[in-house]
Order: C-alpha cells, then structure tokens, then sequence
C-alpha cells in the first residue's frame, strides 16, 4: 500500500504534539505500507533520516503574505508530488488542504486525523487574521469531504462531531495518541538540573508547552502566586503564536519573579532527552490547557513516572486517571478565577504529600507501557487504510 502522509511538523521541526504523533506513527507504518512523508522545510535530501521524506516550501512569491496563503502554497506543492500513492492522510488544517485537492486529483481516499479544531480555537484569530478564515474553510471542507476521520480522543470525537454535523458519523474513528516509553522513562541523572540552576533541595512543579492561549499558561502563572513558597517553578514555554501573548506571558514571569524565587523560563525548545530528565525529577507536571483533544505530554510526564495535575477538558481524562496517575482540576471558561484558584490548590496537595505523588507517578509509568504504544497506533490506522481500500 503506497500511503503519503502529510504534515506541517516533522523532525527535526517538531514543536507540538501533532508533530509528535507523526514522527512516531510514521515511525511504526514504514514497517507496514510503503510510507512517503511530506511536510515543511528547506531541502528534500541530504538531511538524517530522510529517506522517504519530501520538504516542501512555500512559493517564493509570498514572502510577505498571509500564513495561511503561505500554507496554501505549501499544500498545493505536496499535492503536485502526490502522484502515484494510493492514499493519503493529513494532519492538521495546515496539510489538510494538500489531503483534499490530491483526494479529487487523483481519485484516492483522503483521511484526516484531527488533532485539534478550528471552531474551537478562536484565538487563533489573534495569530492569523484573516487567514483564521481561510483555516478553518481548509478544515471544514477536508473533514467534510475526507473518506475517514481519526479522532483522537472520545472527547475529539464529540467534538467533531459537533462542529461538523454534515459528518457521517461512521466515517469518524478513534485512534489515541501514543508514547514511546523507551524514550520516555526515568532518568536519575542530575546534569540538566544543574545546568539550569536548579535547587537540588526543593521540589519543582514542571510545564512544557508552547505560549499559547490553547495552553492556559497565564492561569498558571497566575496560579503559582499562592503556589508553595517551598516550590520551584519551572517552565519549558517558547514559540509564542503572537508577540501580544509572548508579552503577556514575559509580564506575567516578571511580576512572579518579583514575590517568589525559584522561577525558571527556559525559552528554547529542549532536547529530547533534557525534557526527560526534567520530567522525572519534577515533583509534579502540570497542564492547564483550556482546549486539549488528547495531550500528549501528560503522557510523556506519565511515561516518566511522574505524578500529572491538569485541567478536565477534552482528551485529558481519557489520559490522567483522576486519583490514580494525577489529579484533575475543573475548568470553565466563565470563571477563570475559580480554575487557577483550583490549580493552586491541587498542585499544593500534591507537593505537600511526596509519598502520594510517588504512587500516582509509578502508575501512570504503568499505564503508559500498558496502553499507549505506537505500535497499536500504527495497527489501527493500518485497519482504517484497508477498509477504506476494500471499500474502492
């Protein structure tokens, strides 16, 4: 089966958990269908691990032109080099153009896994202008028309269900999102806590994400006024989707910095295997996503054996097993107050209770292994080519 998978992120440019999830699923594929992956970036060859995998760029002539005219461009050349496979599957409104256009060019199934939605992200606006527009026509028009969705949550499944009724729900699947927890275990060493400055004597609450309104990281920051005092506070934020939302999160350290100590922001993306070590020694990941379909870092946290406090929105308590691998903290979009006030205080009884977390850590490390391999990621989309083949 020769199957193009389309994405924006791809390694070594991977920032989010849509890029995650391609380069471990594509990871596992390769070993059952002929797998071609095209997505953004500078050169086509030459680059490690590129074999198999087409870079795209955007046209020249829109140097200053709006995102998403540039994406557009983007799509249009994958679609022009999509000739030949037999199927091809999109992620995310950035590649879904590229699905839909090879889908009626070719006459071949188009799937779409949906990793997040447009009707749900309003700020993106912010970011976009009036690209927002041309996004979300993107999205609704390769979802509607795609052969199959994949959802990656229930919750996901609701949703897109609900901001896209003309959707046959038979078409719409449930494939979670994965980890590979032999990337993602415990590492005891000390090397990367070190060179951050960390205080070997005091517990650190952990967040790694980028600065978005999607990733709740102002509550947070607000959150962490009445955080123990005991805590450090460590933040893996950067790629600001706007320069607003980057000045308010800057503002927001600062004003922290000046009535706590022990506020580390560490702006740029780390290595994988840093982000391990500081997911392990971490007394508790935190993530106050206000929109989440999955969340794929509460799973790496978990894989770690790391206890996990984080919002109940979407996909998340499909992930954090309230009261056995985390806690979770309500949120409503009406009162803010109440959900960082909520945060704050699941996040003190955590810290305030060592031996607890410890438990919530190692079971979540369980349940990681035991249910969240891409190996049963890669089988079940597999399923949902063939159907979609045997159906033509």
């Amino acid at each position: 089966m020769k199957v193009g998978l389309l994405t924006r992120e791809y390694p070594p440019d991977v920032y989010g958990g849509a890029g995650v999830h391609v380069e471990f699923l594509a990871r596992e594929l390769r070993r059952l269908a002929d797998l071609e992956v095209h997505c953004w970036g500078e050169s086509d060859s030459g680059a490690p691990g590129d074999a198999g995998v087409v870079r795209h760029r955007a046209a020249a002539g829109l140097g200053g032109a709006n995102d998403a005219l540039r994406t557009f461009s983007v799509d249009l050349s994958m679609a022009a080099a999509l000739d030949g496979r037999e199927l091809v599957h999109s992620h995310t409104w950035y590649a879904n153009l590229a699905g839909h256009v090879a889908k009626l060019l070719y006459g071949i199934p188009h799937v779409v896994t949906a990793h997040s939605l447009e009707p749900l992200r309003p700020w993106k606006a912010e970011q976009l202008g009036g690209g927002y527009a041309l996004s979300s026509w993107a999205e609704r028009t390769a979802v509607e028309a795609a052969d199959a969705v994949v959802a990656v949550s229930r919750g996901m499944r609701d949703d897109i269900l609900a901001c896209y009724p003309a959707l046959d729900p038979a078409r719409v699947h449930i494939v979670r999102n994965g980890i590979d927890t032999r990337l993602y275990r415990p590492d005891h060493g000390t090397a990367v806590l070190e060179r951050i400055g960390l205080d070997p004597g005091r517990p650190f609450v952990l967040f790694v994400g980028r600065i978005t309104r999607q990733k709740g990281v102002p509550h947070l920051l607000r959150a962490a006024r009445a955080l123990d005092p005991g805590a450090q506070l460590v933040l893996c934020a950067g790629a600001p989707d706007t320069p607003e939302i980057g000045r308010e999160f800057r503002e927001l350290v600062e004003e922290l910095r000046r009535t706590r100590d022990g506020v580390h922001w560490i702006p740029e993306m780390l290595p994988r295997p840093d982000v391990v070590q500081l997911l392990t020694h971490a007394a508790v990941f935190v993530c106050p996503s206000v929109y989440e379909p999955l969340g794929i870092v509460n799973l790496e946290a978990m894989a770690c054996g790391t206890a996990v406090v984080a919002s109940a929105v979407g996909g998340i308590p499909e992930v954090v097993d309230d009261g056995s691998t985390g806690l979770l903290v309500p949120y409503d979009e009406h009162a803010p107050d109440a959900f960082e006030s909520g945060l704050t205080e699941t996040l003190n009884r955590v810290l305030d209770d060592p031996e607890s977390a410890a438990r919530m850590g190692a079971a979540g490390r369980e349940r990681a292994v035991r249910e969240f391999g891409w190996d049963q990621v890669a089988r079940r989309t597999y399923e949902v080519y063939q159907e979609l083949l045997k159906s033509e």
